[in-house]
């Protein structure tokens, strides 16, 4: 099976927050961004995979920046790392600025995807091989989340958690 970059699988939605996705203070609804979210992780576990992909967790959002209406908001979505038929997807969120166009991290979040047959059953995916520090760095923390996750769920022992005791020594 061929070795993916990140790279290969990135996606990027743009789009512009509007009166029917905010709360009364006027910013998106969390649950808006979420979905966007989610949509563009699917998308690049798709890409990476080539495979219907399903959620299988958030394992971390980070609402940091409210997301006032109007803004125009991008999600950026890449697969951080593979396992054997999951894939760590880390995402993104990016404002605009609306007279300079620079733009400012407003949140970021990491979801789970798992890659699937026609009938629902999981299948093998491809490796990743990170190339910038950024993707390295993320490559190698996805580990560390997949074996404290293994191991809050009981479904590892703590002295299994080679990654995790790395972090101790």
């Amino acid at each position: 099976m061929q070795v993916k970059t990140p790279e290969q699988s990135k996606t990027v939605l743009t789009d512009m927050v509007l009166p029917g996705e905010t709360n009364p203070l006027n910013n998106l609804f969390g649950g808006e961004l979420l979905a966007r979210m989610d949509r563009a992780a699917s998308i690049a576990a798709r890409r990476h995979s080539r495979r219907i992909t399903v959620t299988a967790s958030v394992n971390h959002v980070a609402f940091t920046k409210a997301v006032p209406l109007g803004s125009v908001v991008t999600v950026e979505a890449k697969v951080s790392r593979a396992f054997k038929t999951s894939m760590e997807v880390f995402i993104d969120v990016w404002i605009e600025d609306r007279e300079s166009g620079e733009k400012t991290k407003a949140n970021e979040a990491i979801y789970t995807f798992v890659a699937v047959d026609d009938i629902g059953h999981p299948v093998a995916v491809p490796q990743i091989k990170p190339e910038t520090t950024l993707e390295k760095e993320r490559f190698d923390a996805a580990l560390r989340r997949k074996q404290l996750s293994l191991l809050l769920a009981g479904k590892i022992k703590p002295s299994d958690a080679s990654e995790l005791k790395a972090l101790f020594k």
